[in-house]
């Protein structure tokens, strides 16, 4: 649409009207001719095909329970695989049957570590490649108190032991026990071949 042209008669009588107006700011000196700028042209915007994204802008972070510690089980779970995939799923649902068997069940830990050594490196130096290690669950302690007791010492300290040295060049992978070979109170130990 184009602009019209003012007319004669329409110029006058703005004329009219702005010599009897009172000026806003008077202190401003007043140019004689005002120049006005000229409107500017809408913009069109285009709309965005996508909203604006930014990384993460949805995540909602999950309430963390207050377990400070997974169990042992747990983290031997969610350990990498380092044996023979296929022979691991094998292990887990309690297929190969151990070639020797370590029963730890009433021992106390200055007994039960040297013990586990001694069996493991036998067992090693013999060709065996699959071993069980019974601890036992261990009892449950009624214990009132802010901080939580593990339940069964020994089922918590063996998987400790069996990575660090001297166990930790025998053993390659260690894993829960199938509730055929004693479920949550045993482990299989999966021991390297001597080279």
């Amino acid at each position: 649409m184009t602009r019209r042209k003012l007319t004669e008669e329409e110029i006058e009588l703005w004329r009219k009207v702005a010599r009897q107006a009172e000026r806003m700011h008077p202190e401003i000196p007043q140019t004689v001719h005002p120049t006005s700028l000229p409107k500017p042209k809408p913009k069109k915007t285009p709309k965005p095909r996508f909203e604006a994204f930014e990384m993460g802008q949805s995540h909602q972070p999950k309430q963390k329970p207050n377990d400070l510690k997974p169990s042992i089980t747990d983290t031997l779970r969610r350990a990498p695989v380092q044996m023979d995939s296929k022979a691991f799923g094998r292990l887990k649902r309690g297929k190969l049957k151990p070639e020797g068997k370590l029963d730890l069940h009433g021992m106390r830990v200055d007994t039960a570590h040297p013990a586990l050594i001694r069996f493991v490196l036998a067992s090693q130096a013999q060709g065996k490649r699959l071993v069980l290690v019974v601890t036992g669950k261990g009892k449950d302690r009624d214990e009132p108190g802010p901080i939580p007791t593990p339940r069964g010492v020994l089922r918590n300290q063996v998987p400790h032991w069996l990575t660090i040295p001297p166990l930790a060049q025998a053993v390659m992978q260690v894993t829960p026990a199938h509730i055929s070979h004693g479920g949550d109170g045993a482990y299989y130990v999966y021991l390297r071949r001597i080279r």
